[in-house]
């Protein structure tokens, strides 16, 4: 099949590598030029393992190409998937890019005469796609839902394992205005083994918004217990932990072998969530909740203990160092929000930086894929945290997992090491005269 996708971001570009892998020929739409030129040369805009070659890959092949020309390439589409971005502005979902989109593809669906099936991909709040988008193309197109298909189909897609999500999903949710929408639209994936489920436009919205925002609060549970931990002498949340996964409702047995389901991930204790899905996500969801006239507690909760979760780490800092931070030499090893990725939209990292500057500390920053201007940077760990008086740890990257207690000896003031996503073993780091502090100790 013949697939435009609108939007050249984390989605869009990776559904569309995705789906040209299965056969299909896809084009992606941009109206950023640079971005076209950088894409079809074979180079991702963003980071991702693996991203540029599988791009060069589908590029070569001829099955995937980028191109400003929307009008064109859904003229000639069989399917036409939106993946604008949905950013949340004070609280709220923004909607302009899908309105945007929506008119765009609208008047070119005008002009063509054949059966086509737009779906939004975008993460949209419960009613959006019916309400929305449907009266806008249906102006602009002058065509009834009926004439066109429209479905709603959520993305699950995690940064730094993206690709994989995408060629090997584990479900396919696919909202449907009517059966013929759903029947047409699922042929995309017809090489695809997951399951599909088929339902209704809002209860595909809401899939994506429940299953982000369960994710994101397993995380502030477990950093709301290592508050409680890091209260009570000789706790460490990270033993608390040990115990709670070993349940066999969270660790089944298949047979005599205990199983470690990937959602005990969320069930650990670190300074907080970012990215550009659960923060903007679940601040939607509460928004919405409340036009609802729903009180949604628990989510307006996990909001503010990820909020705060971040200045648990300068208060582990100030533990060892004193509460005057003026002229301290700090190392912040992690910028990115997660490791794999060079996203650092609400890392946790920023607001640390920022109280740290604020206390007139020195940072110093290493991250192996992401940037932050006007803050120093150095290409490798051992520049920045030579001749520091403490180091932050912020994100798991594999290159910091590597780090001996030795390493950090060799190169600081005296080793202080604040560890906001426990990847160390405490005990061979304290062993070592290394004053170690870390969330949940």
């Amino acid at each position: 099949m013949k697939i435009s996708i609108v939007g050249t971001g984390y989605v869009g570009l990776v559904t569309g590598l995705s789906l040209s892998t299965l056969g299909h020929e896809v084009i992606c739409i941009d109206n950023d030029k640079d971005k076209i030129s950088k894409i079809n040369k074979g180079e991702s805009p963003f980071y991702e393992p693996g991203i540029d070659d599988l791009l060069k890959k589908v590029s070569d092949k001829g099955v995937f190409y980028a191109t400003e020309n929307l009008e064109k390439s859904v003229f000639e589409s069989e399917v036409i998937i939106i993946a604008v971005g949905t950013p949340t502005v004070n609280g709220k979902i923004d909607l302009s890019f899908i309105k945007k989109v929506s008119q765009q593809i609208g008047k070119a669906l005008k002009k063509t005469k054949r059966y086509q099936v737009v779906a939004v991909k975008s993460t949209v709040l419960p009613g959006v796609t019916g309400k929305v988008v449907k009266p806008i193309l249906e102006k602009y197109s002058q065509k009834k839902v009926g004439e066109f298909g429209l479905c709603m189909n959520p993305e699950f897609l995690r940064e730094g394992n993206a690709l994989e999500d995408a060629l090997h999903p584990d479900r396919i949710v696919i909202g449907q205005i009517d059966e013929r929408s759903g029947k047409e639209f699922a042929k995309i994936y017809a090489k695809v083994s997951a399951p599909i489920i088929f339902t209704n436009l809002a209860t595909a919205e809401l899939t994506k918004y429940a299953a982000n925002a369960l994710f994101a609060t397993l995380i502030s549970y477990s950093n709301e217990i290592a508050r409680i931990s890091e209260s009570i002498e000789m706790v460490d949340a990270q033993d608390v932990w040990k115990g709670v996964h070993l349940d066999r409702r969270l660790s089944p047995f298949s047979g005599s072998t205990r199983i470690k389901p990937g959602i005990l991930n969320y069930i650990l204790s670190g300074c907080g969530f970012g990215g550009s899905c659960f923060p903007k996500d679940i601040q939607a969801l509460a928004s919405f909740a409340n036009h609802q006239k729903v009180e949604a507690k628990l989510i307006k909760s996990v909001i503010n203990v990820n909020k705060t979760q971040p200045q648990r780490l300068i208060v582990h800092l100030k533990d060892a160092l004193g509460d005057n931070l003026q002229g301290k030499r700090i190392a912040i090893l992690g910028l990115a929000f997660k490791p794999n990725t060079n996203d650092t939209r609400e890392s946790p990292a920023l607001p640390i930086i920022e109280e740290l500057i604020a206390e007139g500390a020195e940072v110093i920053i290493h991250d192996p894929m992401a940037k932050q201007e006007g803050t120093p940077r150095t290409d490798t760990v051992e520049e920045a945290i030579k001749n520091t008086d403490a180091v932050v740890i912020v994100t798991a990257w594999e290159e910091y997992i590597k780090l001996t207690p030795q390493f950090f000896k060799e190169n600081m003031k005296k080793p202080i090491v604040i560890d906001g996503r426990r990847i160390y073993d405490k005990h061979s780091f304290m062993k070592a005269g290394i004053i170690y502090k870390g969330i949940g100790l």
